[in-house]
């Protein structure tokens, strides 16, 4: 029983240490407070969340049972009402860092209003496209976890604990199945990563780290292709592919120092490689029309639906990979030059890219 109790004190102590892992922790939140009031750039950036914030407060929670979007049209009615409810994950991210730049509680308490309106009527699914769409939500819980009373918390907490079991038992995920490999997997391992370091619930560690690698090894080629762009013929999916990874690297690299950005696989496969293959398709360097060849007949369904970007030809923009190369600044901040670049605006500078300036490795 001594060897138990000295156990969770070392985990208690271990879990102090590193609150605030998927967001930003106190220094960096204060860091960043300095730079949006003496800097314009970051002031122009945060007013974006901070107007979002102020309207939020006057906002009504609009929880939904179940969140349904993968594999439904735009215009079905499940997805509709869906995005609309996942319009609060929006609310809560503004309200989250509002209340932490301008120390306003009255945005705490909103934030605490909408997750717990959530918790108490969001049902877990093991869909990973589907819960992905938390991921605002999440890192906002990061961000206030410490503030929020016990009792809510406790609620909040089972409410996400829920989340990733569903994700972990996933029969998405379950040997044989394409969405074992594809963004799927990479949408699944990102969630459940960042509810674990949220929660500080060093439990998942070993899935973590199993099924990242396990991943990076499947999905990863060494031309800096991935499972994804070859299965669609898409950057669009390149993208939506490399995101949740570059997410969950971040966590995990804040959280034990590991830099699975780099981490060859066995074949010398890395997320690295795969983000300098889109480099060429932001500066405008190569061209590449989009879902030609793509081997997954719900492309073609979207492209019939008249959903944008999804005609059999459409050029890649280069703004739609403008998210890939802000995460993957945090590891390299050379990427910035190439997202100013593709966006023809030497001064650019978006939210991810200003909470890299206050997370600097």
């Amino acid at each position: 029983m001594k060897k138990i109790g000295c156990f969770f004190c070392l985990l208690a102590v271990i879990n102090a240490a590193k609150a605030q892992i998927v967001s930003l922790n106190t220094k960096e939140i204060a860091k960043m407070r300095r730079g949006i009031t003496t800097e314009k750039r970051y002031r122009d950036v945060f007013e974006h969340y901070e107007q979002a914030a102020k309207l939020a407060l006057e906002a009504t929670p609009n929880p939904i049972t179940e969140i349904q979007s993968q594999g439904l049209l735009a215009g079905d009615p499940k997805k509709t009402a869906s995005l609309k409810a996942l319009e609060d994950a929006d609310k809560v991210y503004a309200l989250a860092f509002t209340c932490k730049v301008l120390e306003k509680k009255e945005y705490l308490n909103k934030a605490t209003v909408f997750l717990l309106a959530w918790a108490k009527v969001n049902k877990a699914t093991d869909d990973p496209i589907n819960e992905t769409k938390i991921e605002d939500m999440v890192t906002a819980y990061d961000l206030i976890r410490d503030d929020i009373g016990s009792a809510d918390r406790i609620v909040i907490d089972n409410w996400m604990h829920n989340k990733a079991d569903a994700l972990v038992d996933s029969k998405s995920a379950k040997a044989g199945r394409g969405t074992a490999v594809n963004n799927w997997n990479s949408h699944r391992i990102k969630i459940i990563t960042m509810i674990a370091y949220t929660l500080h619930d060093v439990s998942y560690n070993p899935i973590i780290t199993r099924e990242l690698e396990k991943q990076l090894n499947i999905n990863l080629n060494p031309d800096g292709t991935t499972l994804d762009l070859v299965e669609r013929d898409a950057f669009h999916y390149h993208t939506y592919d490399l995101e949740p990874l570059l997410s969950a690297c971040i966590a995990i690299y804040r959280a034990t120092g590991t830099d699975y950005f780099h981490w060859k696989t066995a074949n010398g496969s890395s997320i690295k490689n795969c983000v300098d293959y889109l480099v060429p398709f932001m500066t405008g360097e190569k061209k590449h029309p989009e879902f030609v060849n793509s081997k997954v007949p719900f492309d073609l369904k979207r492209a019939q639906n008249n959903e944008k970007g999804y005609a059999a030809g459409t050029l890649f923009e280069p703004k739609n990979g403008v998210n890939t190369l802000a995460l993957a600044a945090y590891f390299d901040n050379g990427y910035n030059k190439v997202i100013c670049q593709a966006v023809q605006n030497d001064t650019f500078l978006n939210w991810r890219m200003s909470i890299n300036d206050f997370t600097a490795r």
